[in-house]
């Protein structure tokens, strides 16, 4: 694409760029294909890694594991899951 192309596109979706930045853009891009561009890219990103998910979706683990425990028989069977332990007082309260 041009420089005026990705001008379009990007004020079509009510986004803005300088100029020196969108031919930095095509100039890196000509003569390559997206596709490929992109699939490089996702292997970059794959590499750097994630770090936490946000916290949601590691519950599933916990039960899959309790319920392969009986299946294995034996003492993995007979283990007890530990209580939670209760709140520790600290002598002051968030909410005063």
């Amino acid at each position: 694409p041009s420089a005026e192309d990705v001008k379009k596109l990007l004020n079509s979706v009510g986004a803005k760029a300088d100029d020196s930045s969108i031919n930095f853009v095509v100039k890196e891009l000509n003569g390559k294909k997206l596709d490929e561009v992109i699939a490089a890219g996702n292997l970059k990103m794959a590499s750097v890694g994630g770090g936490s998910g946000g916290g949601g979706g590691g519950g599933a683990a916990a039960p899959a594991a309790a319920a392969a425990a009986p299946a294995a028989g034996g003492k993995a069977a007979a283990k007890k899951e530990p209580e939670p332990e209760e709140e520790e007082d600290m002598g002051f309260s968030l909410f005063d």
